[in-house]
């Protein structure tokens, strides 16, 4: 079975390289300081500082695993190609909610990439689903947990 593709976007592919690399680079040298000066204290069946440092060193060591695999499947979009005539991964699109009055703005990511709090929803959650390939001036219902909630495609841009 072929792994799933990561769409991101250049920006998500250069957070995940510089991620990667700060904890190849930095954080692994500090941990291995870290365990070296802890054994240096001697007995490590009741060392606090040691067990802290191997938990780290694990944590970071499948981190790097967990980012290997994103960088390894990932598919870069190339938001300077998207068609702004229609919704699209990379883009970023306003809408007005209908029930609500409210303008709403966000950008459309791969599923690796999301995170509502900044803005970014994945093309693979309700509301990104619904909306890719809609245009402008186009009414999108939306079925989620909380209900269904109707939006008006604004505007379609590239991301800044």
């Amino acid at each position: 079975m072929q792994e799933k593709k990561n769409i991101l976007t250049y920006e998500g592919l250069r957070k995940y390289e510089d991620e990667l690399h700060e904890l190849k680079v930095v954080r692994r040298q500090e941990v291995a300081q870290k365990i070296k000066e802890a054994r240096e204290q001697g007995d490590l069946s009741e060392n606090a500082e040691y067990d802290a440092a191997k938990d780290e060193q694990r944590d970071i060591e499948t981190r790097i695993e967990e980012l290997e695999k994103i960088l390894k499947n990932a598919e870069v979009v190339v938001e300077d190609e998207v068609d702004l005539d229609k919704i699209n991964i990379g883009c970023v699109v306003k809408l007005l909610d209908i029930e609500y009055s409210e303008e709403l703005e966000y950008k459309i990511v791969g599923s690796t990439e999301a995170d509502s709090l900044k803005g970014k929803i994945s093309n693979e959650s309700p509301v990104g689903k619904a909306l890719i390939g809609c245009k402008v001036g186009d009414n999108v219902e939306v079925e989620t947990a909380a209900g269904t909630f109707t939006y008006k495609v604004l505007e379609i841009q590239r991301s800044r």
